[in-house]
């Protein structure tokens, strides 16, 4: 029983995952912006929703230090493993508002994260902590940062319909079944990856996994599943820029949003994450930028994919060896 929930959350994460792009896509096409916005807003923070709700349960039941690691571990996920995979999959341009904007925003939230975890730095400070302070400052930086990532994607170019969207159910279709779709695709993504999530849990326990082993390997790359196989979909589909910005909304959203309503609920108190788990968090997202002038400019092609996915499984074996 076990391994058919295990293919069923699996053919759900697909599906919805399929619809997701297409009717993402089409909604961005009727509202005449891009793809990347679309990814970065609709699509970036709706895939967020694990996280959310593991960070936030974890806060409310005083376990903030697990609302801590699930953000960075997520963060980590996302930037090497899922858009490694979306890269060796199809190549894609990283846009001159990429560059500029949204890859050193995220360069700088990973940062900031740092600074505010590591208090005792600074004098007369001994515990490391995100306080509700910390937490407001947070999210009043996400809604500056939303609300000028939305004015300046008015200059920005439209999305274009690729050939395997052009053809799809959503096409031309009015926004009262654009918006509904995509948010039942994104609940059936989100469920689907809940029960994938699950019933690996479970064959990993009868396969004599330890938990903790479970939790880094499993339950890391698990609550991660909704953001891979729509990058994976969207990559397919040739919207490799939803994919990119589903990844970098993700991951500004998990450490603003989430990371600040967490620490509202109560203050997070740093716990067994070290230096070196924050340091693979910004070596990621510092990554993405150099990467767009090494090799082909301005494009995140196979051999840099290949470079973050075996950054990411290094790191992972290094989490195992220090269990």
């Amino acid at each position: 029983m076990t391994f058919i929930l295990l293919f069923a959350g699996l053919a759900l994460l697909l599906l919805g995952a399929d619809k997701l792009v297409d009717s993402s896509v089409a909604i961005a096409k009727r509202l005449n912006i891009s793809d990347f916005i679309i990814g970065i807003t609709i699509v970036g923070m709706g895939t967020s929703a694990p996280e959310l709700f593991i960070s936030t349960a974890s806060a409310i039941e005083g376990k903030g230090d697990l609302a801590l690691g699930n953000v960075i571990g997520s963060n980590i996920c996302n930037t090497l493993l899922i858009l490694g995979v979306t890269a060796i999959i199809a190549p894609f341009a990283i846009t001159r508002p990429n560059l500029r904007r949204d890859i050193p925003f995220g360069i700088f939230v990973s940062f900031l994260l740092m600074l505010l975890c590591c208090d005792n730095i600074f004098p007369h400070i001994f515990e490391n902590e995100v306080g509700r302070i910390d937490g407001a400052f947070l999210l009043i930086i996400f809604a500056a940062y939303m609300g000028y990532v939305t004015l300046a994607s008015k200059g920005e170019k439209p999305a274009e319909q690729k050939s395997d969207t052009a053809k799809s159910f959503f096409t031309d279709r009015p926004m009262w079944i654009l918006i509904p779709s995509a948010l039942i695709s994104l609940a059936g993504l989100l469920f689907g990856g809940n029960l994938f999530l699950n019933s690996a849990v479970e064959i990993a326990k009868m396969a004599g996994m330890s938990e903790k082993v479970i939790s880094i390997t499993i339950v890391a790359v698990g609550t991660s599943l909704p953001e891979l196989i729509t990058c994976i979909i969207a990559a397919r589909k040739g919207n490799q820029q939803l994919a990119l910005g589903n990844v970098l909304g993700s991951n500004v959203f998990n450490v603003l949003m989430i990371l600040g309503i967490s620490s509202l609920i109560k203050p997070i108190v740093l716990q067994g994450i070290n230096m070196i788990d924050f340091g693979v968090m910004i070596l990621s997202s510092v990554l993405t930028f150099i990467f767009a002038f090494t090799f082909r400019k301005r494009i995140l092609d196979r051999i840099e994919g290949v470079i973050l996915v075996a950054i990411y499984c290094a790191y992972i074996a290094y989490l195992l060896i220090t269990l």
